[in-house]
């Protein structure tokens, strides 16, 4: 039975149940504390922590996952994947453990003719909590099991809670039992490989306090309504239906690991291995691409773009350990455009967005491996010099310094580091490398505060989320009275601010627009008798409540006053502009350059936008050009705007675009710019018609990642200020070169020719002045220990020409006795060290690379290179005197 059936039969056999279908959220989630959903239960966390009501009291999904934390571990094992699915039914007060049970058997035993999954059900076993002696008792009630089959286990196996106060109680597991190839007898307290886990039935009962561990919590008392959250895998639930031996092998990931088998002229399982545990090395590697492949491909599907921070980097850790994989399979050639077809093919099934959007998943992939290939190719010598420098110094650790630059100036990922230093007998102080990487981030950010800073905690959002929800009135009002709910300093509930003090204050109702979709805040004003709050900023800490954060300007504001909140109409308007705009340049140049050029984030305030797609390739001035021009014919042509609510699966019926990695509710807005020529789910405000976005120009466009573009943009009274300069600095320059406008450029053109043509004249006669010192250098050789050193700086020497020197003078000194040539540099603006010796001076024991180490520390710096030649450098330009005198010391007291 294929994957996508077991999941069509999942969602078929509870909607007859009576469950709501709830289709799976985006891999991307709300939740701050978590990169990605790692469970099947997280979009509904908010329901069963009370924080929001239920729209159904059952319900049934089937949701994507992803978890990288034993991300070293996939493919060693038959249990580690990153991607996978978890088949959930959920109660909302509604039934309880009988039905819960007896659900779970009719799926698992019915006939396949039927709808079930048809599993022998003399091969099941279920474990009940040690103390739920009511769950153990429905089991033998309500299903043909055997006692001998229903086991009790403690806490550590048969109990769940969200690992903080709230929720929990007993649970349930059900295995399967694969067969004695697999293990031995006893059921799953003897071997939990031949009895695999399926189906954990959670029977969330109980308010818990004081959770200090997976067993340690005390139990307040009853909840007082009874939840039901179950799980099942549906990759191991698949397995078994397909009979293989693990995750790797089902239908929807094998035939990657098939493909990258066949390209690498490997054979899968030759071995003979039973377990993933006892695989041979390039069987890991081919499941580690299948994975991966699969994984990489559902986050971009998603609208994760590779980068070196959060979600990002996990992509790109993922993909590039799937690239690099092949190659130590034996595969140089760009594997990716050869296996994430494969991989679509099979998942699109379950997910036919993937085949709808293959053309930007695949741009974004495709990029990233010739970006990585052009990386392993540069920071492999370079780690190579650093492995081959630390052996000869006779280390056993790679130095944080060297795999930081590798890092930093490579793009070369620790992780990466880590395996390759392994590979030649090398561990890394990775300790040194996170020492640099924090203090190269607090630089990043020692003036950046975080906008949302100044937020207090989250539990006294909740407490002021559970007075009610905000009634918000954005698209409707740009004034309304109000009574202040709640006052927040310093993270704490306050029941007034003073003049002058800063914090947040929630009003009951609100016309201010808060930070959402990449449109910014509203400012304005919150006034009272003989006070008045300026509004800063808008956000919404929470679902469904509002947060405006004020500074006190004259007055203060207590709890419970009345207030008129008034929007800046101006700000409002100009706003509503840029919104409009975002969307108008999005359909500009989906027009221009083809539905793949899909937008991937954006960013607007007043009189300004920029928007962020997915392109491998700069825009040339005359695309540039089409864009701004289709967006403006679009704003005179003065479209009709409009939005309008309607369920998701309608909007996406109608084609609306939605951002990625936003998640949105049942019920969406879709705003329409001339009908179905811009129609995009949106939460932000904007203007009626087309034309009061007024004039658009686009002022830049840029890479901002893997595969992806940035177009920036003003427009309204920015554009026409922003054209008027630009109008004013031509007629400056027509004025300065003294001809008509037309010529401008023509005559621009020539002037920088002709200087380009003395820049290089000086640097000519510049590097034949620094040169002509190096007939002399020999002249001033000095014999240190029985070997001929130069030793000398050249004042404006850059590194290739003291580089150049360097060699020259080598030659010149020849091979009869032991010599070395060490010169310093600074033309290139910061200190540059050169080191080259014969072939004696090697014999005797005299290497570059140890040289260079000693005159770039002293240089502030480092370097390395080969025995005959090595190069480094430093950011102290006045010891370079100094580093020489080091370098001839070494040289003096070598054994």
């Amino acid at each position: 039975m294929e994957t996508a059936e077991i999941r069509r039969r999942w969602l078929s056999f509870f909607e007859s149940k009576g469950h709501t279908v709830v289709p799976s959220a985006p891999l991307i989630h709300e939740d701050p504390n978590l990169l990605f959903v790692n469970a099947g239960m997280v979009p509904f966390k908010p329901y069963f922590l009370g924080q929001e009501t239920p729209p159904w009291d059952r319900a049934t999904s089937v949701q994507k996952c992803v978890r990288t934390g034993d991300i070293d571990e996939v493919g060693k094992t038959s249990r580690h994947g990153t991607f996978f699915q978890m088949n959930g039914n959920f109660s909302f007060g509604d039934y309880f453990k009988k039905d819960a049970i007896i659900f779970a058997w009719e799926l698992l035993t019915g006939s396949q003719d039927e709808g079930g999954y048809g599993l022998d059900p003399d091969r099941i076993w279920a474990t009940v909590y040690t103390e739920d002696d009511e769950a153990e008792q429905l089991w033998l009630e309500h299903t043909p099991i055997a006692p001998e089959r229903v086991v009790r286990r403690g806490k550590k196996d048969n109990y769940w809670h969200m690992g903080v106060a709230g929720p929990g109680g007993p649970c349930s597991e059900i295995f399967y039992d694969r067969g004695p190839e697999y293990g031995v007898e006893g059921g799953p307290e003897a071997d939990e490989d031949r009895y695999l886990e399926v189906w954990n039935l959670v029977f969330m009962q109980y308010e818990l306090t004081n959770v200090r561990s997976k067993e340690d919590f005390e139990i307040v008392g009853p909840l007082p309504a009874q939840n039901v959250d179950t799980g099942m895998g549906l990759e191991r639930i698949a397995s078994i239906l397909q009979g293989v031996d693990n995750l790797y092998e089902i239908d929807e990931v094998y035939p990657v690991l098939a493909k990258a088998a066949e390209m690498t002229g490997k054979t899968y399982g030759a071995s003979g291995a039973k377990t993933a545990e006892d695989a041979d090395p390039d069987d890991v590697r081919l499941r580690v691409v299948a994975d991966h492949v699969r994984s990489s491909l559902m986050l971009i599907g998603d609208g994760v773009t590779p980068g070196n921070e959060g979600r990002g980097y996990v992509l790109r850790r993922m993909l590039r350990r799937a690239v690099r994989s092949m190659r130590l399979l034996g595969f140089d050639e760009p594997a990716l455009p050869h296996l994430l077809p494969v991989s679509m093919e099979r998942m699109s099934a379950s997910y036919p967005e993937l085949r709808d959007g293959f053309e930007r998943i695949a741009q974004i992939a495709y990029t990233e491996e010739e970006a990585f290939r052009r990386t392993l190719a540069q920071g492999t010598q370079i780690l190579d010099h650093a492995v081959t420098d630390t052996k000869s110094a006779g280390g056993e650790v790679l130095s944080g310094d060297d795999a930081f630059k590798l890092h930093d100036t490579y793009g070369f990922p620790i992780d990466l580091t880590l395996e390759m230093a392994a590979e030649q007998g090398l561990a890394v102080d990775r300790d040194g490398f996170v020492r640099l990487m924090d203090e190269q981030r607090q630089r990043a950010k020692a003036d950046a505060k975080a906008k949302k800073g100044g937020h207090a905690n989250t539990e006294v959002w909740k407490e002021l989320r559970a007075l009610g929800a905000t009634d918000w009135r954005a698209y409707t009002e740009l004034g309304s009275d109000a009574t202040v709910v709640g006052i927040v300093r310093d993270g704490e509930l306050v029941t007034e601010l003073e003049p002058g003090e800063r914090g947040q204050v929630v009003l009951d109702r609100t016309p201010f627009y808060a930070e959402s979709g990449g449109q910014v805040a509203d400012a304005g004003f919150i006034a009272a008798d003989g006070s008045h709050l300026d509004v800063r900023d808008v956000q919404r800490p929470v679902k469904g409540l509002i947060a405006h954060t004020v500074e006190v300007a004259g007055g203060g504001i207590r709890l419970g006053a009345p207030v008129r909140a008034e929007v800046d109409p101006a700000w409002r308007v100009e706003a509503c502009q840029a919104h409009s705009g975002t969307h108008v340049v999005h359909a500009a140049l989906r027009q221009v350059l083809g539905p793949s050029a899909l937008q991937s984030g954006s960013y607007n305030k007043p009189g300004y936008l920029r928007l962020d797609f997915a392109w491998n390739s700069a825009l040339s001035a005359n695309v540039r050009a089409e864009i701004e021009h289709v967006a403006n014919l679009a704003v005179r042509d003065d479209l009709p705007v409009s939005a309008s609510w309607m369920t998701l699966p309608e909007a996406r019926q109608q084609g609306a675009l939605a951002l990625f990695g936003e998640t949105y509710d049942e019920m969406v807005r879709v705003v329409e710019i001339g009908g179905p020529w811009s129609r995009e789910l949106c939460g932000g405000t904007h203007v009626r018609h087309s034309s009061q976005v007024g004039a658009l120009t686009i002022t830049g466009e840029s890479s901002v990642g893997s595969g992806v573009r940035r177009l920036e943009a003003f427009v309204g009274m920015n554009a026409l200020q922003h054209l008027a300069t630009e109008r004013a600095m031509v007629a400056e320059l027509t004025s300065l070169v003294k001809v008509p406008q037309g010529e401008l450029v023509e005559r621009v053109g020539e002037m920088v020719t002709r200087l380009r043509e003395v820049e290089r004249e000086l640097e000519r006669s510049r590097r034949e002045q620094v040169l002509a010192a190096a007939g002399s250098l020999t002249d001033g050789a000095e014999d240190v220990a029985g070997v001929t050193v130069v030793a000398r700086h050249i004042a404006g020497g850059a590194p290739d020409d003291v580089r150049r020197m360097v060699l020259d003078t080598r030659g010149k000194l020849g091979d009869e006795r032991p010599s070395v040539v060490a010169l310093t540099g600074d033309g290139g603006g910061k200190p540059v060290v050169v080191v080259a010796t014969n072939e004696a001076a090697r014999s005797a024991g005299v290497k570059a690379g140890a040289l260079v180490r000693v005159a770039a520390q002293t240089l502030g710096g480092g370097g390395g290179g080969k025995d005959d030649i090595a190069q480094g450098g430093g950011s102290k330009p006045d010891q370079v005197q100094a580093a020489l005198e080091a370098l001839k010391q070494a040289i003096g007291s070598r054994a």
